[in-house]
């Protein structure tokens, strides 16, 4: 039922009401792993329900997750990245809005470089943003591959001058999300 709620937000955020009979691509099982590595600690989760809506017709992409569905080896350490940094009750999810810029034809089975330009929103905090990555089509189904970096300061995500040495400036983001082709009716 989340899953099917997660889809219909999406679907209302594309306004899907003008694309009925079109095609889209989506997903609510897609992957983002964060990494930090510093000299004093390696801290990395995942995150496997990532939801992702693509428009072929408009290029539109949409990427929602929630904070508290990231996954730490270490329950202490996910206690902390919920309650003392991310404050997941206040600021739930993260997304990326945007669209990809090159025109793919998502019939023609391939990969293709692309760079999405939109915004993101993380901790509450909304700024533009440019991802690259890479797509692979197969006719029915896409993957979308992708890293980038991002600095918990830029979002306002304050970390306590105790760890401040555990964790990077820098956190790697890399996401591995296939995605099913979908009718709209």
């Amino acid at each position: 039922m989340k899953n099917l709620i997660r889809i219909l937000v999406f679907l209302t955020a594309f306004q899907v009401n003008e694309a009925l009979g079109q095609t889209l691509y989506g997903t609510s099982t897609g992957e983002v792993k964060i990494y930090s590595d510093t000299p004093l600690e390696t801290i990395e989760a995942l995150n496997q329900k990532v939801g992702c809506l693509v428009n072929p017709a408009t290029m539109d992409l949409a990427v929602q997750m929630k904070i508290t569905d990231f996954v730490f080896p270490n329950k202490l350490m996910q206690e902390h990245f919920n309650e003392n940094y991310m404050e997941s009750e206040k600021y739930p999810t993260a997304n990326f809005k945007g669209k990809i810029k090159e025109q793919i034809d998502f019939k023609v089975p391939g990969t293709y470089p692309v760079t999405a330009v939109g915004s993101m929103t993380i901790h509450g905090v909304t700024k533009p943003f440019t991802v690259k990555g890479n797509l692979v089509s197969s006719g029915n189904s896409l993957k979308i591959d992708f890293k980038f970096l991002v600095k918990p300061e830029e979002y306002k995500v304050e970390i306590p001058s105790l760890v401040i040495t555990k964790i990077a400036e820098e956190i790697e983001v890399t996401g591995n999300i296939s995605l099913q082709e979908r009718k709209t009716n």
